[in-house]
């Protein structure tokens, strides 16, 4: 029972900062456009309220959910239970393509997410006294050195500062319900909304203008996917008991909202007004409350977006970065310096264009309401597959509605919605870039059938003089044998007495670590493979000395690229930059050898 209450308090933290800091913008944005009359009001409201009912409870919390392996949850994921289910080359591709769609979504809503978060909870100090007419740039400034300091942090490790989490998120959900208690006594007509009939009417009644608000309105679900994709730092469980009391607290606040608009039509900046009004001269410590939170809720993005990355990395979609693990108790937990910085590049970026946060509202959905799209069709396709048909009938009504939300957020396009597109088309093009191009190398480096290899090894093992020890020779597993082995052995003439092929195979599954010795191929050559989960981080090193591998030397290959074509020029480059396989499992330095193998694409 305690573990229980602890993991809840801690899943406000780490899975519900973001979708729990929408109630600081949605509202208001909503209604910058659109008059505040009551029966916009319950409208809106129902909208809201129906919202988080469908695509956050239905899409999230039961249907993605149910869907697991070993307890972790994603767009990768959902792509690893679906592959073996299909029948054709086609199918795979296009859900293949689909995943690299949603990862780079993803990864472009994790650049604007921290942006508007922090922009909107800064915005609060104009409401102090004496700083109404604080110039724009200033709350830029300052948003701006959050944000610094927030990635400038990522280094240490998300896990120093988890345990405050979880108290503060309960401590900012609290205040939510509270203010949105006192108003909704105060207005309790805004209860009306709980039905859906209002919902139904406004769109009826408003036509074109209410399709285009619920682009506006879906803002009050982002952040619903880190129920499933954060699924495996806490468990299935907690989380869902979670969003039971973060739901409440939601729904509460949002009507608390609605009445406090009610009663002042002219309302701007909803939340902040409300809490001003009540506490006077206490607005302060709210206001720093509600930084901390926004805080919170990137910090929550920001990691999530490294495990997205990661992934990618360990199933060979995105290329192999330098990756700092930061947590003993946590594999999850994660550094990449490249995304780290060019993150904060783009937050800074965003934030100096578009200068407000209600300006950012207008880039900010599209991204999301594409992620949601993907994991209704990954969903609808496998529970179709697996014949469970109540559940495919409930993920056609929610592709359906995310369908909706997806073409009221187009509207947003040509006001700022395109920055998601053009964000998301760097990692797109990267993963697209990085697949085909090694696709490409593997089948220009024209590697050795094992059966000749095995032909040509053994008559050179028996004549030539070989060096005492151990070598290892890090190798794909399969009925090929790298050229930079070939050489190494058959024109280079380096062959050991013991010589161990060394295959390292991300599997499909998240978690796991499995090695051991195969059959031999042939005298003095062995090979030991390493099966680990795509999510793990595996110290190669100790794997080898636990396994009583002791080698002189380490052989792995390099390719240096010739090539006309500027995309393979780029896939070049990007090769040369990354870490090399060396640097990336942090391999004893003074034993290794890179052997180098000319490839012309």
């Amino acid at each position: 029972m305690k573990k229980t209450i602890i993991d809840i308090i801690k899943s406000f933290g780490i899975v519900f900062g973001d979708i729990g800091t929408s109630p600081i913008y949605t509202l208001s944005v909503v209604f910058l456009t659109l008059k505040p009359t009551p029966e916009n009001i319950l409208g809106v409201l129902s909208l809201i309220v129906w919202t988080l009912i469908i695509v956050v409870t239905l899409e999230y919390s039961w249907l993605a959910m149910s869907l697991s392996e070993k307890g972790e949850g994603g767009t990768i994921v959902l792509k690893e239970i679906l592959i073996p289910l299909l029948k054709s080359g086609k199918q795979v591709s296009f859900f293949t393509m689909l995943t690299f769609i949603g990862i780079s979504l993803l990864i472009g809503d994790g650049v604007i997410t921290p942006a508007i978060s922090i922009l909107s909870a800064v915005e609060g100090i104009t409401l102090v006294h004496g700083l109404a007419s604080l110039p724009q740039w200033i709350l830029i400034l300052i948003a701006s050195i959050i944000a610094i300091l927030l990635f400038s942090y990522q280094k240490n490790g998300a896990n120093k500062v988890a345990k405050a989490f979880g108290p503060i998120m309960v401590v900012w959900f609290l205040v939510l319900a509270i203010f949105g208690g006192i108003f909704i006594f105060s207005a309790p007509q805004v209860l009306l909304s709980l039905s859906p009939f209002y919902a139904i009417t406004f769109m009826l009644h408003n036509g074109l203008v209410g399709f285009f608000v619920l682009s506006e309105v879906i803002l009050c679900a982002t952040g619903g996917e880190a129920l499933y994709a954060d699924m495996g730092q806490l468990g299935r469980k907690p989380i869902i008991q979670a969003w039971g009391l973060v739901f409440i607290v939601l729904i509460t606040n949002y009507l608390g909202q609605g009445a406090y608009l009610l009663m002042h039509p002219a309302a701007t900046n909803i939340l902040f007004t409300m809490f001003f009004s009540l506490t006077g001269h206490f607005y302060v410590v709210l206001l720093i409350l509600s930084i901390f939170a926004t805080i919170i809720a990137s910090q929550a993005m920001i990691s999530g977006l490294f495990s997205i990355v990661y992934q990618g990395i360990t199933t060979r979609i995105i290329p192999m970065l330098k990756v700092e693990f930061t947590s003993s108790e946590l594999s999850s937990q994660v550094y990449i310096q490249f995304v780290n910085w060019t993150m904060l590049v783009a937050v800074l970026i965003i934030m100096t264009m578009f200068k407000k946060s209600a300006n950012l509202a207008s880039a900010y959905g599209l991204a999301v309401t594409g992620v949601m799209l993907i994991t209704s069709i990954f969903m609808l396709t496998i529970f179709y597959q697996k014949k469970n048909y109540i559940k495919t009938g409930v993920s056609i009504l929610i592709l359906l509605i995310n369908t909706i939300y997806l073409i009221s957020n187009s509207y947003k396009i040509p006001h700022g919605g395109y920055w998601s597109i053009i964000i998301a088309l760097f990692p797109l093009s990267l993963i697209l870039l990085f697949t085909n191009g090694q696709r490409l190398l593997y089948s220009s480096m024209r590697p050795m059938i094992l059966s000749k290899f095995l032909a040509k090894y053994n008559e050179v093992y028996k004549k030539m003089s070989k060096i005492s020890g151990t070598g290892l020779f890090f190798a794909t597993s399969g009925a090929k044998v790298s050229p930079y082995i070939v050489n190494t052995m058959f024109i280079n003439n380096i062959i050991y007495e013991d010589n161990i092929f060394v295959a390292i195979i991300r599997t499909e599954t998240p978690n796991g670590v499995e090695y051991y010795f195969k059959d031999d191929l042939a005298e003095g050559l062995r090979v030991f493979e390493i099966k680990i989960g795509y999510m793990e981080h595996v110290n190669i090193e100790s794997i080898l000395h636990k396994a009583g591998i002791h080698c002189k030397a380490i052989f792995y290959g390099l390719e240096h690229i010739n090539t006309s074509n500027i995309l393979w020029k780029i896939f070049s480059g990007i090769k040369r930059l990354v870490p090399t396989f060396d640097e990336f499992y942090d391999l004893p330095q003074q034993k290794l050898h890179g052997v180098i193998t000319k490839v012309k694409i």
